[in-house]
């Protein structure tokens, strides 16, 4: 009796072991795949992400809605400037007055603290434009490559360059009506358009070079030919300093806009780049950036 009862639990011990190793040939026991990533939840109220070596969308927010972008209309602004025939970084704007008068007459706007009167260099103006975020530098380099034989002119001119250039990138949603985002009314975009703008000015490597810069100190030339050592210009983009591979992009705030950011970052060769428009605060912006980050990396 004893080994009848042995002889059954060895054959279904036996019967289990084949049932199993069939089991195991096909799969069917096989350690089944990982979750796909859940699309995480923003404070804000518009954002996207895309691979941008391939343009393939990985996120989506209200990505074609269109809003007010603050300060990152400037991305457009350093992509016309670079956009220029026959550009030289090295060639010098003088500050003028008009520029400084500008930031008070808009309530202090965000500015590069540049010196009327001092010779600035193109370069040092992109640094001005995308690290402190200066209304000041957005204005010389408007009035610089602006055509017209007025300020005003040559400011309408450039801003024009600045539609042409989103129109050309196939832009639907994307409108400016000023050269730095203190805009009147027309001055929008979409997290979609802002983010293919941003695309297109990393493929500059100057562009590049200037966006992933945490801080930089200019020497420009004082009236009377010496050398001026600018207070440090340090980069609003706190993903710079946050996110391991961050590259890029530009800050933006604003009474409408809000909290905005265009980022970018690169992992195992792997660059993801995006936009949020319209976050709740700093803090929030931040978060939401790194959220989307973290999500287009797991794609």
């Amino acid at each position: 009796m004893i080994t009848g009862i042995k002889g059954t639990r060895l054959r279904r011990a036996a019967a289990v072991a084949v049932t199993t190793g069939a089991m195991l040939a096909t799969g069917a026991l096989t350690v089944a795949p990982a979750q796909a990533a859940t699309a995480p939840t923003i404070a804000a109220k518009g954002g996207y992400v895309m691979n941008n070596a391939t343009g393939k969308s990985l996120y989506t927010k209200a990505a074609d809605t269109r809003r007010s972008t603050g300060s990152t209309t400037k991305i457009m602004t350093a992509l016309v400037v670079l956009k220029q025939s026959n550009l030289n970084l090295d060639s010098k704007v003088t500050i003028q007055k008009a520029y400084s008068d500008y930031i008070v007459d808009n309530n202090w706007a965000s500015n590069a603290k540049l010196i009327v009167g001092d010779k600035v260099t193109v370069r040092q103006l992109l640094y001005g434009l995308m690290l402190p975020s200066g209304c000041d530098a957005a204005y010389a380099l408007a009035d610089k490559f602006g055509s017209g034989s007025t300020r005003a002119a040559r400011v309408k001119s450039f801003i024009g360059k600045m539609n042409t250039t989103a129109k050309n990138l196939g832009l639907e949603n994307t409108n400016f009506d000023s050269f730095d985002g203190i805009g009147n009314g027309k001055n929008y975009s979409t997290p979609r358009d802002l983010t293919k703008i941003a695309s297109s000015a990393m493929k500059n490597s100057t562009f590049r070079t200037v966006v992933k810069t945490k801080k930089y100190t200019a020497k420009t030339t004082t009236k009377s030919g010496g050398t001026r050592t600018m207070a440090p210009w340090e980069n609003t983009n706190p993903l710079l300093a946050s996110y391991t591979g961050a590259i890029g992009v530009k800050t933006g705030s604003g009474p409408e806009a809000k909290y905005c950011l265009v980022f970018a970052a690169t992992r195992n060769g792997k660059t993801v780049i995006g936009t949020v428009l319209t976050s709740t605060d700093l803090t929030s912006r931040k978060t939401d950036a790194t959220k989307l980050l973290n999500y287009g990396f797991a794609q």
